[in-house]
């Protein structure tokens, strides 16, 4: 006899410990594809188009569905953005990671990486979310508060990706020094591909950071 076809993938449970088994349908596939479409969208639309320029509507007809299928997924506009850019942190933190695997790098590496994530679309549909909630009362303790969680997580990979001790005093000056400054790169390619210079910046940033951190 005919039926539809599921998913089965095997965890574990974790009060028990004890082997689960998770049944996931192709409808439940269907909704987790059409959601990480809009949020891609999103990300692009802001990147391109600006918080103005990026509506609802205009976002589920570059994901290619239904406004109602969007408003499905995310009931506001403000709940589909604060979601997509938190898309875009985790998006972040997993491409910095898959760089380095095995954890602490070369200096001059991980610094170029950071810099790298930093003036990239994702840090520019970031930035574009930011200057919405400046003037969006709805949206700012959102953005604020996830803004603030990715900024702790930076931190923390940089931190081990360098190498670095904390405990020193100025190391954690440093270590967000170099943030900011990688930040700071991003807003400057916003206008102008500064490439060049970005890299004699990055060069003598990993200097000064084996300087600094030993």
């Amino acid at each position: 006899m005919g039926g539809v076809s599921t998913v089965v993938e095997t965890g574990t449970d974790a009060d028990t410990g004890s082997g689960v088994r998770a049944v996931r349908s192709p409808k439940q596939d269907r909704s987790r594809a059409t959601r990480r479409r809009l949020l891609e969208a999103a990300v692009a639309c802001l990147a391109t188009r600006g918080w103005a320029g990026s509506t609802v509507s205009v976002v589920a007809e570059h994901a290619g569905v239904s406004r109602g299928a969007a408003q499905h997924h995310f009931r506001t506009r403000e709940d589909l953005f604060t979601a997509a850019v938190e898309y875009v942190a985790e998006e972040r933190s997993a491409a910095l990671r898959a760089l380095f695997p095995h954890g602490a790098a070369d200096r001059r590496a991980v610094v170029g990486a950071l810099v790298d994530l930093y003036t990239g679309p994702l840090f520019r549909a970031a930035l574009h979310l930011w200057v919405a909630a400046s003037d969006e009362e709805q949206l700012r303790p959102r953005v604020t508060e996830l803004e603030a969680r990715v900024g702790r997580e930076t931190h923390r990979i940089a931190v081990e990706l360098l190498g670095a001790d904390e405990s020193v005093p100025g190391v954690r000056e440093t270590v967000q020094g170099l943030l900011d400054m990688a930040r700071g790169l991003g807003l400057a390619n916003l206008l102008t591909d500064d490439t060049g210079r970005r890299d004699r910046v990055v060069a003598q940033w990993a200097v000064l950071l084996d300087e600094t951190l030993g």
